[in-house]
């Protein structure tokens, strides 16, 4: 088994992805999910660049972390100053991390067009920072930036800067494939000249941007060429095209290449921590990502579900447990009777295909599907279908009524529509409003507002998607829309379904599934508990 070390950039190369931004208990919730997960480094951003970035290194300090180290991320001293007059290494210096990253030109082209220069002045740039921070106690990561580009161009030039970091006491090298152009095939034989040169004198890592699709299979074929640290972010996103997806390659490494990345015992955390730090992040977790996407071990296809049934390797190239997943069956109108056998028997073990009760199912599937509905994107409504059916649903209120209304021009900025509603809680009457900035935001306000009472979860809810198609769009505006709803509680995401001719009702049939859903998931959880 070959030991390779991980160093997550989440905080510091994804958070210059389009739309991220982190506060500093953002940050601190993602080092602790990544701790968790087992990575070595945590690279944590450079506290030189701004104060947000140096209050996470002073609270950082604090944190008692079991698995993970926390680096500083910074670069060599300017031209025609001291490391010791330099600013930006004094405060990487005052972020009192073991571990620091440096950046350096590796490309002759960079050190003279962009840093200006001569070709001899940035290899002393390398080489005085990485001594001056190890004779500070620190141990060095080099970023080799650009390193495969300045590699093509001139390959003497771009060893020659790792070796000025070699000189200074660097432990790690790690060869930055910044523009993100570069075949597998080149990162290999570049990865294995490189190895071969400084492998016995340092650590070679590989760092790569997804700019042609490729940082996964470069990564993992630097690996192959020699390489024992790999950078990257835990769901792949960051600056254009992003940066290597650290869930594909530490699932890819550890169960097809025979390589440690993370504890064996935590490489089923993968998934939940993936869906932990989408959360935190505030994006949806992509679901077709592999591993741990959502759809990653979905199936929908009659043939596939079966096969998948009597034996899951037909279809499935690892066991989703191992990475924290699941296997998914998508309920549609090519899915096969084994696959709503499979589905009610998550409810009932005694069911059999020939069971009347299937049939019944199919058929109310297929009347629903007729209308519009479509459960394959659905999961929890479908249950809740399936639930009904073999007598194990309870409904958790009774509507009355529900009204809503909009106002224009808008009184208050961001509030426009107001939703009032009438429900019976077993036997209690409850009258509760609601405004928010559109009908469906209104009544969603209302209707915790009259559940919260009775059931304290409801406010752990938060809609995370919300989607309407129209299903026939030559009625115009009398057209019927399909609107589906994803929410999540923090923990487990789930999606509903509504269809109606009045776009208000369809969100609020999806509205009150996902409502229901969750009470049912509530009450199973507390019975598993007393068992």
């Amino acid at each position: 088994m070959t030991n390779v070390e991980i160093l997550d950039s989440t905080l510091r190369d994804g958070s210059q992805g389009e739309g991220i931004s982190y506060s500093v208990q953002d940050k601190i919730h993602i080092v602790q999910a990544l701790d968790e997960l087992g990575v070595k480094y945590i690279e944590a951003g450079n506290p030189g660049s701004n104060p947000k970035d140096m209050e996470f290194f002073q609270k950082a300090k604090e944190l008692k972390l079991k698995n993970s180290r926390i680096v500083a991320f910074g670069s060599t001293r300017r031209k025609d100053v001291s490391c010791a007059e330099d600013v930006n290494l004094q405060s990487l210096l005052s972020a009192e991390t073991q571990d620091v990253v440096i950046f350096g030109k590796t490309w002759d082209f960079q050190a003279t067009e962009i840093l200006h220069a001569s070709l001899e002045e940035n290899l002393e740039m390398i080489e005085d920072t990485c001594a001056y921070l190890m004779s500070r106690g620190r141990n060095v990561i080099f970023d080799a930036e650009h390193f495969f580009t300045g590699y093509k161009a001139n390959p003497e030039y771009a060893l020659k800067s790792l070796e000025a970091a070699v000189k200074g006491g660097a432990g790690v090298l790690s060869l930055c494939e910044t523009k993100g152009g570069c075949l597998p095939n080149e990162v290999y034989e570049i990865t294995k000249a490189a190895v071969e040169k400084f492998g016995k004198a340092c650590v070679v890592g590989i760092h790569t941007h997804n700019d042609s699709g490729l940082a996964v299979a470069n990564s993992i074929m630097a690996v192959h060429a020699g390489a024992t640290h790999v950078q990257g972010v835990l769901l792949g996103f960051g600056e254009r095209t992003g940066n290597a997806n650290l869930s594909t390659i530490i699932a890819d490494l550890q169960l097809k290449a025979d390589c440690i990345c993370v504890p064996e015992e935590n490489l089923k955390l993968l998934t939940p921590i993936c869906k932990r730090v989408a959360e935190i992040t505030n994006i949806p977790l992509d679901t077709g990502m592999p591993y741990v996407g959502q759809n990653a071990f979905t199936h929908k296809a009659g043939m596939h579900i079966d096969a998948v049934l009597k034996n899951p390797f037909a279809y499935e190239h690892i066991e989703p447990e191992k990475v924290g997943n699941e296997r998914v069956f998508l309920m549609s109108e090519v899915a096969g009777r084994s696959m709503i056998i499979e589905k009610i028997q998550k409810f009932d073990s005694t069911i059999t295909k020939s069971s009347p009760i299937v049939t019944d199912i199919i058929k109310q599937v297929k009347e629903l599907e007729h209308h519009g509905y479509q459960f394959e994107g659905a999961d929890g409504s479908f249950e809740l279908l399936v639930r009904k059916a073999i007598g194990k649903y309870q409904p958790f209120f009774k509507l009355h009524y529900y009204k809503t209304s909009d106002e224009y021009p808008l009184i208050e900025d961001g509030l426009y529509s107001y939703a009032q509603l009438k429900i019976d809680v077993e036997g209690t009457i409850r009258i509760a409003a609601g405004e928010g900035n559109g009908p469906v935001n209104a009544l969603d306000s209302a209707l915790r507002s009259a559940l919260k009472k009775f059931y304290p979860s409801v406010e752990q809810i938060h809609l995370t998607d919300y989607k309407v198609r129209v299903l026939d769009g030559k009625d115009a505006t009398a057209a019927k829309v399909r609107v589906l709803i994803e929410s999540s509680d923090g923990t487990e995401s789930w999606s509903t379904i509504g269809v109606s001719c009045d776009v208000v009702e369809a969100s609020w049939l999806a509205l009150v599934d996902s409502f229901e859903y969750k009470l049912i998931k509530d009450i199973e959880r507390k019975y598993q508990k007393l068992i």
